[in-house]
């Protein structure tokens, strides 16, 4: 066969994969992920549902249980055994948990409707819980393998189709095993899956990237004295609530420094304090010994963890001594940034299937500072890129609502490329 018959097979084959969507099916996909909550650390329902459902399908849909609580699904198209395997990949673990016990009052004073996982549809539009990111990704994954399937595309590689557990940069929920999130059930599938060639990471933005941050995770514990408010006049004191606040000022001017010192390739890496305790909430009258607060610091792919350290740790001790504070800082989590080659094979395809579904050139965005299990792919050797759905165009919207609100246009949109990406790869 000549290079233009294969050409034109693999086109054909494309199209014809493209055509077996539809649109009604990736809603009832998606709906029915989003009814299911999947909170990190609780997936295991969710993966058990998406996995019978690949079965019926004719997926081949297993479940990899991971602990009693969390589980991931995988799902195959078996090749000829003569071509290269591609990693289709969603997590499907929401930000969010669901209750308004563990939710509120920090993503506001109630839980939205669009905050629960109870799916809508209307206006073009479906909602609830992740309906966004990362269950309209999950979805998009599901139906890509669906359409191909239904194709009877002849693949040479195989096809895995792989919605993870522990997605979130998260730390254990309350009764939850420690090492839940930070990609634990991504690293957990790729263990159990032979010879991934490269993988497709569906997450939020439409353009193909080939590069991420990674993030290190720093708690701070300023030290004053537990001291009584009848007698701040008399004693000497100092009052870390108060300390912490100066130092957390000063770090916020710092973090736009460092992300423009980090700006490179496709990345401008932030950082946020995000999280402070002090005191005993029972008793106003009595000040701490201490305040922590967390740091959440994105890192470019071409800073190490040593870097970080030296880099932080010299502003740190700066910012203490100019402000006269008596503080320390521990590293607690630490994941690289990571970047695949922007002329390797996924990398290329993507582009293509991007291009001939937008007819027009692809332009990388640059600028970005979130980090997906893109980086625990990578990290274990398999070329990745990603791409994924865009927000949303509603009123009002924020980042929540965002999250929760997905495009049925981006939806089929989104799949049809990875439907193009993965006949024309495998």
């Amino acid at each position: 066969m000549s290079k233009e018959e294969s050409s034109l097979t693999r086109s054909n084959w494309i199209a014809k994969a493209q055509s077996a969507l539809d649109r009604n099916r990736i809603v009832s996909l998606l709906r029915a992920i989003v009814d299911t909550p999947s909170p990190t650390g609780e997936e295991g329902e969710l993966a058990r549902n998406i996995s019978r459902h690949l079965a019926e399908a004719g997926l081949n849909g297993q479940e990899q249980v991971i602990d009693e609580h969390q589980s991931n699904a995988v799902g195959m198209l078996t090749g000829s055994g003569d071509g290269q395997s591609l990693l289709l990949y969603s997590p499907i673990d929401t930000v969010t948990s669901n209750s308004a016990v563990e939710d509120v009052p920090w993503v506001g004073p109630e839980l939205r409707a669009d905050m629960g996982a109870d799916s809508w549809g209307g206006g073009g539009h479906v909602y609830g819980l992740g309906a966004q990111s990362p269950k309209g990704h999950a979805a998009c994954v599901f139906a890509a393998g669906e359409a191909i399937r239904a194709a009877g595309v002849p693949l040479k590689g195989n096809l895995y189709l792989g919605f993870g557990a522990g997605g979130m940069p998260s730390n254990a929920r309350p009764g939850m095993r420690e090492n839940s999130g930070h990609g634990a059930g991504c690293a957990h599938m790729i263990e159990q899956l032979p010879n991934i060639d490269s993988a497709v990471i569906a997450k939020s933005g439409w353009s193909v990237s080939w590069e991420e941050v990674g993030l290190a995770w720093i708690t701070v514990r300023v030290n004053g004295t537990h001291s009584y408010v009848g007698s701040r006049h008399l004693l000497p004191f100092t009052n870390a609530i108060n300390d912490a606040g100066r130092l957390i000022a000063r770090l916020e001017v710092w973090f736009s420094e460092w992300a423009e010192r980090h700006r490179t390739g496709l990345v401008a890496p932030q950082g946020v304090v995000s999280h402070i305790e002090s005191g005993w909430e029972r008793m106003p009258a009595f000040t701490p010994a201490e305040c922590r607060f967390q740091i959440d610091l994105r890192v470019s792919p071409r800073t190490s963890r040593e870097e970080v350290d030296e880099q932080f740790g010299a502003a740190f001790d700066e910012f203490c001594s100019e402000l006269e504070i008596d503080a320390t800082w521990e590293r607690t989590v630490f994941i690289s940034g990571t970047t695949t080659e922007p002329d390797s094979a996924i990398i290329k395809k993507c582009i293509q299937a991007w291009e001939s579904i937008e007819k027009q050139p692809h332009q990388a965005v640059a600028g970005l500072s979130g980090a997906t299990d893109a980086n625990i792919l990578r990290s274990a050797q398999i070329p990745t890129a990603r791409i994924g759905l865009t927000k949303a165009a509603i009123p009002d919207i924020d980042f929540e609502l965002g999250m929760n609100t997905a495009n049925i246009d981006g939806l089929h949109r989104l799949t049809k490329l990875l439907v193009h990406v993965a006949v024309d790869y495998c």
